[in-house]
């Protein structure tokens, strides 16, 4: 199988991050303009439209880069050797510019200014806490799926596990820096002042490595395979030289034009008188 070229998965990336923050913040204004005053209400709009939203843009963009939109997910899966380092390091700017560019689009869409810095403090001692733990159960849920054989399921997944994480953590979840970043230039609903974004950073990076030393200790066979086709696989299967599996397990497929040349081979053998 083939990695798509690294400009096409970097593309794949920012888009699915714009669409992400639009989503997020887009959501957070709507709800406020819908339901004023009803606190509740809105954070489950927000919540729906996040959870529901976030599984069709997986959906759209997983097949190239594999659906990641965050930095943790990216470099969690670089250390089960699913993506490389090089590439870790590139899809990060690349989630950060497309988390910034979303918020701006979510603010011209509700006739707001293209950037304004959000004002909303979260920076507590709870919000903290609650960033590690939605942070370790987004990588657990996207790793066992993975582990197990059950990736085409994790756009679902992840989005009900996100949709919950609004309303079972302090933080409402944001369980990604570059989405962190991306809601500063927000000042709505779903924003969050600069101060608070760097404790909320430090939390999600705590909570990935929490989640990549216990999927180690849950998980010890988690095999660079398995790593790299983690949300949505998204390799790309060379058929200019078709397969046919072996009989012999353990051993390497032969390309139909080796196994022909071999059933040849085998039949003029058996052809072939016996030699006494």
């Amino acid at each position: 199988m083939n990695e798509p070229a690294l400009w096409r998965r970097l593309l794949a990336e920012l888009l699915g991050s714009a669409f992400l923050a639009a989503i997020v913040i887009g959501s957070g204004i709507a709800a406020q303009q819908l339901s004023p005053g009803n606190i509740g209400l809105e954070l489950f709009e927000n919540a729906a439209v996040t959870a529901a939203g976030l599984f069709a843009i997986i959906l759209m963009f997983g097949p190239v880069s594999g659906g990641h939109f965050n930095p943790v997910v990216s470099f969690v899966d670089a250390g089960f050797g699913g993506l490389s380092w090089r590439d870790a390091c590139a899809y990060l700017p690349a989630q950060v510019a497309g988390c910034v560019g979303g918020a701006v689009v979510a603010n011209l869409m509700f006739s707001k200014a293209a950037v304004s810095i959000s004002t909303h403090h979260r920076a507590t001692s709870a919000h903290s806490f609650s960033e590690i733990v939605a942070t370790l159960g987004l990588i657990l849920v996207i790793f066992a799926l993975a582990r197990s054989g059950r990736s085409r399921a994790a756009p679902a997944a992840v989005g009900a596990y996100i949709g919950a994480a609004y309303f079972f953590t302090s933080s409402t979840s944001f369980a990604n820096p570059a989405i962190t970043v991306g809601r500063i230039f927000s000042n709505t609903f779903a924003g969050i002042a600069p101060s608070s974004a760097p404790s909320f950073v430090a939390a999600q990076i705590v909570g990935g490595v929490l989640a990549f030393v216990v999927i180690k200790s849950l998980y010890p066979g988690v095999t660079a395979a398995e790593a790299s086709d983690i949300i949505f696989p998204h390799h790309e299967r060379d058929t200019s030289e078709p397969a046919v599996a072996s009989a012999v397990p353990g051993a390497r497929p032969k390309s139909a034009s080796a196994d022909g040349a071999s059933a040849h081979l085998s039949h003029q053998d058996q052809s072939s008188p016996p030699v006494a």
